[in-house]
């Protein structure tokens, strides 16, 4: 399927990804700006409301760059951090509005992250359409669930997806990639984003990728020369693992990117494209899933559908938070030991979900 383009749009799209960095840093301070402007406060709101919650940024800063360096989802810090830590310094907050909290906060920092594997050429285009559309359904499904759940119940299903995410960063290895050709054997890549004389700069590919499909195998080349091979079979294992992980994106925030990446690198999807493709699919859920619990709870009968019952005092602090975190992070990849970071990682996931688990058990017993 290809999709047609023109000289100007084509244009656009490169200057688009060339000065990403400038839109990335923009969209946080157009974000604050419009909320502080528009969103419904409570009356007599000033000072003392928008800075009730400065201290969340170093907070979701940290989380932020913890996450974008191991690669997984924002929510699957943030929603145990404030389930735990917030309730020490504040009110603690409902399941809907941390979870709300969570997926608007990654929404903008997985979004960072997306358009820097895009301008790198590490996107499926066509892969990332399907496992979106076909994951969408049960996203929207979980987070209107999410309405309907006893607290306990939340409690078990985030510790559970804790659980799975913490086996995943014990046993994954994402943080090596040996491509097809090494770039000084691999052609070079042109101007325009193909491969000049061997691969064209076509409509399968997103940002400066040159992709071939030649009987269903793939050959991408990346910015730098990097060239991958594979092909695009093992659909049907992909929406499965997808579509289960995007019911725990909807209920709890997070998981459809780490339980969904497993299918990708089973089914041969090279490391850093099926990564660069995670990113798009984690990154385009967390919004639909966020704008489902802003609006959704009014369409069930679950509150009323206004943006009121968002705590916008805190989101204009953990959204550009989010953002910096998402573009210090291949800094902090390429300083540390990345395996360290990610055991380090699993056994917080392993101790919060235990935490989870005994607070549930009390509840239900």
């Amino acid at each position: 399927m290809n999709v047609p383009s023109t000289p100007s749009f084509d244009r656009f799209i490169a200057a688009f990804l060339r000065y990403q960095h400038v839109f990335v840093f923009a969209a946080p301070v157009l974000f604050v700006g419009l909320v502080y402007a528009a969103a419904p406060t409570p009356a007599g709101a000033g000072a003392d409301y928008w800075l009730e919650f400065w201290w969340l940024f170093p907070f979701f800063l940290l989380g932020a760059t913890i996450v974008n360096t191991v690669g997984i989802s924002g929510a699957a810090l943030f929603v145990p951090f404030l389930i735990f830590i917030f309730p020490l310094f504040a009110d603690p907050l409902s399941s809907q509005t941390l979870v709300k909290v969570g997926l608007i906060s990654e929404s903008f920092g997985l979004s960072s992250s997306a358009l820097a594997f895009i301008s790198y050429g590490l996107v499926d285009r066509r892969l990332s359409i399907a496992l979106v559309a076909g994951a969408l359904p049960l996203v929207v499904g979980g987070a209107f669930l999410s309405f309907f759940l006893p607290e306990p119940v939340f409690q078990l299903l985030l510790g559970l997806v804790l659980v799975i995410s913490a086996v995943l960063l014990f046993r994954l290895d994402l943080g090596h990639e040996a491509p097809g050709e090494d770039a000084d054997d691999s052609p070079a890549a042109a101007a325009d984003g193909g491969t000049e004389g061997v691969l064209p700069d076509d409509a399968d590919k997103l940002g400066v990728a040159g992709v071939a499909v030649d009987d269903g195998q793939v050959t991408r080349v990346d910015k730098d020369g990097n060239e991958y091979r594979y092909d695009r079979s093992g659909y049907l294992r992909r929406f499965g693992t997808y579509g289960f992980g995007g019911i725990f994106q909807g209920v709890a925030g997070f998981g459809i990117g780490e339980i969904g990446i497993v299918s990708m690198l089973t089914s041969s999807i090279p490391v850093r494209v099926a990564i660069g493709t995670n990113h798009i699919v984690v990154a385009t859920t967390a919004i639909i899933a966020s704008l489902t619990h802003v609006f959704g709870g009014g369409l069930v009968g679950h509150g009323t559908m206004n943006l009121a019952s968002t705590p916008w005092n805190m989101v204009v602090f953990t959204v550009p938070a989010t953002v910096i975190g998402g573009q210090i992070a291949p800094y902090v990849a390429a300083a540390l030991d990345t395996s360290t970071l990610k055991l380090f990682v699993a056994s917080l996931f392993a101790l919060i979900s235990t935490a989870l688990f005994v607070i549930a058990g009390q509840a239900l017993l």
